[in-house]
């Protein structure tokens, strides 16, 4: 009788074991790879691949690093938008920014989360000022995101209104240290 136990915990423990085994082989095919021969990435899904899936930010390599994360809302003053259109404005740039990392830096997010989600509103008077305030961004590797209006109220169409900024808070002031708060 204990011999017939025995072999049911063996017998049991061999079947976990190997559907664990089954679910960890079916779960890595779905994971990206990265071709860096030519630069191409590309996504295996269903054992199918797929290509245009892009590889993590830079600022992804910094959260592992650093611990001081923050977002900064540069706000076009030139346009002259009420505090509701700002407000929306924002909103937008926010969530933009967000989505972009989500998948592309996860624990950047993660970082900027764990420390409040600290976000600064300040100004910039011309557009030109702040598409270079967005090349420095790219040049310390520092993700943006601008929104651009669809000029339905307050503003012309196409007009770029706010860019969001996210990374450690010491890059991100020698992006927009100088500028003055909204």
């Amino acid at each position: 009788m204990i011999d017939m136990a025995w072999l049911s915990a063996i017998i049991l423990g061999a079947g976990c074991l190997a559907l664990g085994y089954i679910i960890g082989v079916r779960h890595s095919s779905r994971t990206s790879l990265s071709n860096k021969a030519s630069g191409d990435t590309e996504t295996l899904i269903d054992g199918k691949k797929k290509k245009g899936v892009k590889p993590p930010l830079e600022v992804e390599r910094l959260a592992e690093i650093l611990e001081n994360f923050k977002m900064v809302l540069v706000v076009r003053n030139d346009l002259k938008m009420g505090k509701g259109k700002i407000a929306a404005q924002c909103s937008h740039a926010t969530l933009g920014l967000y989505k972009k990392l989500h998948n592309r830096a996860p624990k950047a997010l993660n970082r900027w989360e764990m420390c409040g989600q600290v976000k600064v509103v300040v100004k910039i008077e011309r557009e030109e000022d702040m598409l270079l305030l967005q090349e420095r961004a790219k040049s310390l590797n520092i993700p943006t995101h601008i929104t651009i209006d669809s000029g339905r109220t307050q503003i012309a169409p196409n007009s770029r209104t706010v860019m969001a900024v996210l990374g450690p808070a010491d890059l991100v002031d020698d992006i927009t240290g100088r500028l003055k708060l909204l």
